[in-house]
């Protein structure tokens, strides 16, 4: 089992000299960590990821900023006809695109191609999403999404060393509720059945890199909610990892690592999912659909399978109760970088 610190007092994740703040790593309940970077030009990596399911349709977008280019993306996926549309928008130094250094700070893009705002409220987190050209039709979605006043998240420093280090923030089950109008089309998420998820990052990273995550979110037949964030490979020996269960708005931090077993020459057969020294996690999950992201420019390269599907088998919450997951909708990828 890891050994990992849980931190309650707002902390600054670098030093001004451009090193990890010892004092960073560990891992918290809530965003307290000020994800401030210094120095470094063209290392630093920032990016908000936000995906929203149903149990019919999946929608996410993305603002990142990885120094030398900015990289907004929407994606659109209809779970039964099986239409996929993605768009990413590449800008020279992240021109046009606004990220904070905390969490809950806005994230908002403006360009030629369009608009994208992640605003923060008392009301919530409001989406205002507009593309020209979304797949030869124009793509127009607004959601509203709501933390729970005692919602918790988990927030973790992973370490490689002084100088290469990684802030994530992992919140999941989020209520959601909104609209993707693409073209005449209009869909609906709503409430009762929909949640969002969010990826926020911040760090320095190697070069090289691999991962594994693994996400999904659920309501429970007695109607708690009930979400996971697994995590693997890029984690592998710091000290850290990004594993958690959420059980109806309170966290339960898996200090142990997550096995994925799955096959890389078919993808869409079903992956194992478990934790390793005891059955806290023991999960199967079944891809219906396959989303491939491949980039080569020479010195970048990246490639991505990230597979949409269900889980299915049992997680161990609070006091070893053991809860059933049913096809519960998520995701689980495979993602190797240079970068």
């Amino acid at each position: 089992m890891l050994q990992e610190r849980e931190l309650t007092q707002p902390v600054d994740l670098s030093l001004p000299n451009g090193l990890l703040n010892p004092q960073a790593v560990g891992w918290s309940r809530q965003p307290i960590q000020n994800c401030q970077l210094y120095g470094r030009p063209l290392r630093k990596k920032r990016w908000n990821y936000w995906c929203i399911t149903s149990s019919t349709h999946l929608f996410s977008v993305t603002l990142s900023n990885v120094d030398y280019a900015g990289l907004p993306f929407v994606y659109f996926l209809d779970f039964t006809s099986g239409e996929f549309i993605e768009k990413t928008i590449i800008t020279p130094f992240g021109k046009g695109i606004q990220l904070g250094d905390h969490v809950k700070d806005d994230a908002i893009y403006e360009g030629k191609d369009g608009q994208i705002s992640m605003l923060h409220s008392e009301g919530g987190i409001t989406f205002r999403i507009r593309l020209y050209d979304f797949g030869g039709k124009s793509l127009q979605a607004d959601f509203l999404i709501n933390e729970p006043e005692k919602h918790e998240s988990l927030n973790v420093v992973v370490p490689w060393n002084e100088r290469l280090f990684q802030f994530t923030a992992k919140n999941n089950t989020l209520p959601v509720e909104g609209s993707v109008s693409l073209g005449e089309n209009v869909v609906r998420f709503d409430h009762a059945d929909s949640f969002a998820t969010l990826d926020f990052g911040r760090g320095i990273w190697p070069y090289a890199g691999f991962w594994n995550w693994a996400s999904f979110s659920t309501r429970l037949p007695d109607g708690r909610t009930l979400g996971g964030n697994f995590g693997a490979g890029w984690t592998d020996n710091t000290g850290s990892n990004e594993n958690a269960l959420c059980v109806d708005g309170r966290l339960i931090k898996l200090s142990e690592d997550l096995i994925f077993d799955y096959s890389t020459r078919e993808f869409k057969a079903p992956w194992r999912i478990s934790t390793a020294e005891t059955a806290r996690v023991d999960l199967v999950f079944t891809p219906f659909f396959e989303r491939v992201a491949k980039s080569d420019m020479v010195i970048v390269r990246s490639e991505v399978h990230q597979m949409i599907g269900h889980f299915n088998g049992t997680v161990l919450g609070e006091d070893g109760e053991v809860i059933a997951v049913r096809q519960a909708v998520g995701w689980a990828e495979d993602h190797h970088a240079r970068w």
